[in-house]
């Protein structure tokens, strides 16, 4: 029971992350901002074996890990990193807000969607990796129309069923996704920490494994539909 419910603390500790971005955000500490999510990410890759290591359904079943892990997810992979985005000038001034707001709302959707993640473990639309999206976008310094049209594409994908991998989870090239998975991360940890000034090259290089992870996730949608 000790350890069911430390899994679920564990869990929990992520909207703590998420209010210590927010504070560094508005601080303009972005750097110590994206750090903070980053915590927040490798609580919400972890959390998921040590509940199953802890049989957390088993032992407290009167007590629902997975919505409190979509509730802190919500904060860190959604909310956070677009409120980080609007508050650094990097949306359209005026009607960035309105980009935020369609953020905001297709991704509640797209939480809320029952097939949101699939029994063969996909999720289903563009499964809100903003924190992703919001490092690229403020490392490369790109102009704000050109980040509120990628923010709007992404938010259209969220309507669109196709299925996305589940890095830790779908088990066609687990293996290689995790070990391209784990040196992109260290490359993201790079870019996070050279904030404002992140060379070029070491962006562009990062950029292999979103691209990866996008045409695996294509082919597998084709396949399965022809399934």
């Amino acid at each position: 029971m000790l350890f069911a419910w430390s899994v679920h603390l564990y869990t929990a500790f992520g909207s703590v992350c998420a209010f210590a971005s927010m504070l560094a955000v508005v601080r303009d500490d972005y750097r110590q901002a994206f750090l903070w999510l980053v915590l927040a990410t490798f609580i919400d890759a972890t959390d998921g074996v040590l509940a199953r290591a802890a049989r957390v359904k088993e032992r407290i079943p009167g007590f629902d890990g997975g919505r409190l892990d979509d509730i802190v997810d919500y904060l860190t992979y959604v909310f956070v990193p677009i409120f980080l985005l609007h508050h650094a000038g990097t949306l359209p001034a005026g009607w960035g807000s309105g980009v935020a707001a369609a953020v905001l709302l297709s991704s509640a959707y797209g939480f809320a969607s029952t097939d949101a993640k699939s029994d063969d473990y996909f999720f289903t639309g563009f499964p809100s990796y903003w924190n992703v999206v919001a490092v690229y976008l403020f490392a490369a310094h790109t102009p704000p129309l050109f980040n509120a049209a990628v923010l709007m594409v992404l938010v259209v994908l969220v309507f669109v069923r196709i299925g996305y991998v589940y890095p830790s989870r779908t088990p066609v090239l687990r293996g290689l996704t995790t070990a391209l998975g784990g040196l992109w991360a260290l490359m993201v940890l790079a870019i996070i920490w050279m904030i404002p000034d992140v060379p070029p090259l070491l962006l562009l290089t990062s950029m292999y494994f979103p691209a990866y992870y996008t045409v695996l996730s294509l082919v597998l949608h084709s396949r399965r539909a022809r399934l």
